[in-house]
């Protein structure tokens, strides 16, 4: 048997559940054993596979470390370090949105380049003592934005930035659309659902950035700050869709 301990500091246990979750069934899948117990201040998962499924089992612990870090931990970074000037809500999670995927693949590489599963990992000193560069990147790309904080309070400006930010991140999805729905909205992705909960107008821009999709069709005419916010950075890619709910046969509502 491979036997492997993936360790979290206790303040971190809802990234714990988060990796727990989507290993659970894999490693059921593989006949294998998957445990969690915490302990003096620490989250452990425990694993142990059959020899011959450890490679199998070697990549999903690679792909779910390097999600966590490029979007839980980039996110806590982004929030201490960052300084915007005042601005709407919609604005700043975009904002956010568009610098957290910003160059993901190359943060995706730093991380998988650095990363060496033997038999126990503790995620933090990982992060914190083997990922310099990485800290590196993140802090020229904040330092970038705070020294430049007093351009950003011009809204044309800042669009230009949202935009220029959003126009280079790799595109995730070929076609979404965007319902209003009770005073909410939900995105639909091909056939599926992107939540399963309404969204709130100030969440659905930054939504939107995080799927980064070809197409964009928008089910509603009303406007609003966030819904130009949306348009203006997006612009070519949205198509307002005056056809009733009825008529959309791609996406699946409920």
């Amino acid at each position: 048997m491979w036997e492997f301990s993936l360790n979290f500091k206790s303040e971190n246990a809802e990234m714990s559940r988060y990796v727990y979750n989507i290993l659970s069934n894999y490693v059921k899948s593989l006949n294998g054993v998957v445990t969690s117990n915490e302990e003096n201040g620490n989250i452990s998962i425990l694993i142990a596979v059959k020899e011959e499924d450890k490679e199998k089992l070697k990549l999903i612990l690679t792909n779910s470390i390097i999600e966590i870090i490029c979007t839980k931990f980039k996110a806590d970074f982004l929030n201490k370090s960052l300084i915007l000037p005042e601005l709407d809500k919609a604005s700043i999670f975009a904002f956010k949105k568009a610098l957290l995927n910003f160059d993901k693949e190359t943060d995706k590489f730093i991380i998988r380049k650095n990363l060496v599963l033997d038999n126990t990992l503790y995620l933090e000193s990982f992060y914190y003592f083997k990922l310099r560069s990485l800290h590196d990147k993140w802090e020229e790309l904040v330092n970038l934005s705070n020294e430049n904080k007093e351009y950003l309070i011009s809204r044309d400006s800042f669009i230009d930035l949202l935009k220029f930010l959003v126009d280079n991140l790799d595109i995730c999805e070929d076609e979404i659309s965007v319902v209003k729905e009770n005073g909410g909205y939900r995105i639909f992705s091909e056939e599926c659902e992107y939540t399963n909960k309404l969204i709130s107008e100030d969440s659905m821009v930054s939504s939107v950035i995080d799927l980064s999709p070809q197409k964009i069709n928008l089910y509603f005419s009303e406007t609003s700050n966030a819904i130009n916010l949306l348009e203006k950075i997006f612009e070519e890619r949205i198509t307002i869709n005056q056809n009733s709910l009825q008529n959309i046969k791609k996406f699946k509502l409920n």
